[in-house]
């Protein structure tokens, strides 16, 4: 069971990248995996928002929980001077 210290230190790690972009890597299940870019926006006690790069008129947003990145259901890379940050 995880450990609410555990998730309140990815919670501060995620809040430390904010503004920066990232790779999500998003296990859907039946092997479907989603691979976005983006820019870490926000963050909430339970969930962080992503805003999504691609070929759309609107902004795109999605939303996934810290408990996602403990239970690496998403995985999640840090873009930062050119050399990626791995977030776990």
């Amino acid at each position: 069971m995880a450990d609410r210290n555990t998730l309140g230190e990815i919670k501060k790690t995620i809040e430390g990248y904010l503004g920066k972009r990232v790779t999500l890597k998003a296990n859907k299940g039946r092997k479907r995996i989603v691979v976005r870019e983006g820019i870490l926006e926000d963050t909430y006690p339970s969930i962080f928002i992503v805003k999504v790069f691609g070929d759309f008129d609107t902004d795109r947003k999605v939303s996934y929980s810290y408990c996602d990145i403990l239970t690496e259901t998403v995985e999640i890379t840090i873009c930062e001077n050119n050399r990626p940050i791995k977030v776990s």
